[in-house]
């Protein structure tokens, strides 16, 4: 009677031990739904400095020409501005505003990377192999984030862009054939986690990172690319928490959206390759 009795208290404190961490994940993740919101309210965060840029070459005479006239050198010289401009603002000023860059880069201007993070939601019921995939995903994006924005690697947007539209494809066919996630799935995220980083990378890119604090500009723009990963799974779990417990939840819920997730990353990848 004894291993039998040791087996049922196993099995009790595992069960109780599952809801308290399910508890605790929630509790989390309302937490940092919290923080983001607080943070997209500060009074200065929606001030968007890049489009304040943008307003003074206008009122100076300096955006006349038309956009297809614009060479490289001009280019270069309105990112020189940029950074010079970025030079002058406060430490705080330079972190809200990559902070807001990165989230933005997300919400809502990378449907892309939605997209990409909605088939990872979608993968599995368990969320544990979620917290996994999304942990591989952030690591990943990172580190080639980090390597892609301080010049150490340089892969062209043209080989980059196609490759991200078919790792969305990848997730989502993976989603409809695998009922569970594959032991080598938080492995694969990984590799595309890579690849995501360095469509982040772009994005700075554009409009430079100032020499003088460009640790802590770059970590406020990841910062604001997590806050946005983390505000997609906490809407996708709020919206489906009632119907994962349902019969039907994978045939009418998981393998169409993941179809739809894979439809749209099929065709931009036609779009980057061919136009």
């Amino acid at each position: 009677m004894r291993p039998l009795f040791c087996i049922q208290v196993l099995r009790c404190w595992q069960s109780k031990f599952t809801m308290a961490a399910l508890v605790h994940f929630r509790i989390a993740m309302l937490w940092l739904l919290s923080l983001l919101i607080c943070t997209l309210l500060l009074p200065s965060a929606h001030a968007h400095p890049q489009d304040e840029f943008i307003i003074l070459d206008i009122e100076q005479g300096e955006l006349m020409l038309d956009a297809g006239t614009i060479d490289q050198e001009l280019l270069a010289a309105f990112k020189r501005k940029r950074l010079r401009q970025l030079a002058a603002m406060s430490w705080y000023d330079k972190f809200q505003f990559y902070l807001v860059s990165g989230f933005d880069h997300i919400i809502p201007k990378g449907l892309d990377h939605i997209l990409f993070v909605l088939g990872l939601f979608f993968s599995s019921v368990l969320i544990s192999s979620l917290l996994w995939q999304v942990t591989a995903f952030t690591v990943a994006h990172s580190i080639t984030l980090g390597l892609a924005a301080t010049g150490l690697v340089t892969i062209s947007s043209n080989l980059v862009e196609p490759l991200i539209a078919l790792s969305i494809v990848w997730i989502a066919i993976e989603n409809c054939l695998c009922k569970h996630s594959t032991p080598w799935r938080t492995l694969v995220v990984f590799g595309f986690g890579l690849l995501h980083g360095l469509g982040f990378a772009a994005v700075l890119t554009e409009f430079g990172l100032p020499k003088s604090d460009i640790v802590t500009s770059l970590l406020a723009f990841n910062i604001g690319v997590e806050f946005g990963q983390l505000t997609i799974i906490v809407c996708a779990f709020l919206l489906t928490f009632l119907l994962q417990k349902k019969a039907g939840y994978r045939q009418y819920v998981q393998i169409p959206v993941s179809i739809m997730v894979g439809l749209f990353g099929s065709y931009w990848f036609i779009e980057r390759v061919f136009y």
